[in-house]
């Protein structure tokens, strides 16, 4: 998805159509969700810590462990 597409969404969200809004918030989620687990695996592939990334995700780093530690 490129950032054309996420504006659109981000558009979409605040549509006065409550099934358009949730359609819209639902699918920038799941990208979101993406383009997060992407950006985890390269800063562990350079070799940033679990620490490290907890903190920029502003969660502990027994969470950031879980959700992304065992792909």
């Amino acid at each position: 998805m490129d950032v054309g597409q996420l504006h659109t969404l981000a558009g979409d969200a605040g549509s006065d159509d409550p099934v358009q809004a949730l359609r819209a918030v639902h699918r920038m989620r799941a990208e979101l969700d993406r383009i997060e687990a992407v950006a985890v695996r390269r800063a562990r592939t350079a070799g940033a810590s679990w620490q490290l990334i907890a903190l920029c995700l502003e969660v502990s780093r027994q969470a950031v462990h879980k959700k992304y530690g065992r792909r």
